[in-house]
């Protein structure tokens, strides 16, 4: 199971957008396989262009990711997080950014680690100085409060898309059940016009006895039990008529419920 199986990742990335822009922490969503699926949120020129854009840089950058965990110092000495995302205890993606200074940076140590990474030392002082300053304390507590948000939308989607899946089996259930109470009442009615001219023959077989007098009294108890017989059929039939009708209000209303 992954999280582009089963969410709308616009609204993750509405989420990861408002994150970034109220704490100044970039942000981007990944599957299970790394893949990206949402657009980087507030990603630094110092990260993206200069230290992963070195051969080292991007090693080292590489280490952390597939290493580190919650909330962490990378190896140029920023702070990054990797959120993971879970439904049922299953891991289907994860957040990962940071991109943020804990403290105002020492230039020098920096320049030391530009010459270590094959990036010019200036350029590299430069993209330093826009690169968000916060505490370590905020850090953690937004990547918290990141993680606790982000899981809430994600388990949430999961769950709405679950039980659409059961909606949908069971409106088609439905619709079957009401196909069949169709066919029942079909034959319901085939039935009760049988017994209908039952009743009629009976009658005639009853007028008939008693035209042959003596010669026909057998045969018009005979004719009497089949009247009796095709009045209680009919009465049977209507009854499962009724049932049948009330079943078939109660699954109209549960269409309606489903389709609103």
């Amino acid at each position: 199971m992954e999280l582009k199986d089963f969410m709308d990742l616009s609204k993750l990335q509405k989420i990861q957008d408002d994150f970034s822009n109220a704490t100044g922490l970039a942000a981007i969503a990944v599957g299970i396989d790394g893949e990206y699926l949402t657009e980087g949120s507030n990603f630094t020129e110092f990260c993206m262009k200069y230290t992963r854009g070195s051969e080292e840089g991007n090693r080292r950058c590489v280490k952390c990711d597939n290493e580190c965990t919650g909330t962490y110092f990378c190896h140029a000495g920023l702070m990054d997080f990797s959120i993971d995302l879970m439904v049922e205890g299953e891991k289907v993606g994860a957040i990962i950014g940071g991109q943020v200074l804990p403290e105002p940076p020492d230039e020098d140590k920096f320049r030391e680690t530009a010459k270590e990474l094959d990036i010019d030392p200036e350029s590299y002082i430069r993209a330093l100085r826009k690169v968000p300053i916060s505490t370590e304390e905020r850090i953690r507590a937004a990547s918290g409060l990141l993680e606790r948000i982000a899981n809430q939308l994600v388990n949430l989607e999961y769950y709405k898309y679950h039980n659409a899946s059961r909606l949908d089996t069971m409106q088609t259930e439905i619709r079957q059940s009401t196909d069949c109470i169709e066919t029942i009442n079909e034959y319901t009615r085939n039935l009760k016009a049988i017994s209908s001219k039952q009743r009629i023959l009976a009658l005639n077989a009853s007028i008939e006895a008693a035209r042959s007098g003596e010669a026909g009294a057998g045969f018009a108890v005979v004719a009497k039990s089949m009247q009796d017989l095709s009045t209680q059929s009919e009465d049977i039939y209507g009854d499962i008529e009724h049932s049948v009708n009330d079943i078939t209000r109660t699954f109209s209303t549960l269409s309606e419920l489903f389709e609103e």
